[in-house]
């Protein structure tokens, strides 16, 4: 059973979403599968970019995934070069905040 369509982006176009591309075999073999369970309002979102950007959940999941982890390389590598910086109690910290008049 369909139901109406309940953002105004959607209002104005009706967009049919398939919900998965089926392969025919021919997968590249870099390629895994997975299962993953969302929420329910964030799949129909991820459905929606999906028909509007004409790409695949699986490409947009990816590119989130990726966007992710080098984000936390970037991070990672911060921590690394402060490494040798010295570190501060956080009482210490609040101590100093409180005598500037900054607490």
């Amino acid at each position: 059973m369909r139901t109406t369509p309940r953002c105004e982006a959607c209002k104005q176009k009706r967009l049919d979403v398939i919900t998965s591309k089926r392969h025919d075999g021919r997968m590249k073999a870099s390629h895994k599968r997975a299962t993953v369970y969302f929420d329910a309002s964030l799949h129909r979102a991820l459905r929606v970019k999906a028909a509007v950007t004409e790409r695949s959940l699986s490409e947009i999941v990816n590119a989130a995934v990726k966007q992710s982890m080098a984000e936390d390389a970037e991070d990672l590598a911060a921590f690394r070069d402060r490494a040798n910086e010295p570190n501060l109690a956080f009482d210490v910290v609040l101590k100093d905040l409180r005598q500037r008049g900054k607490l």
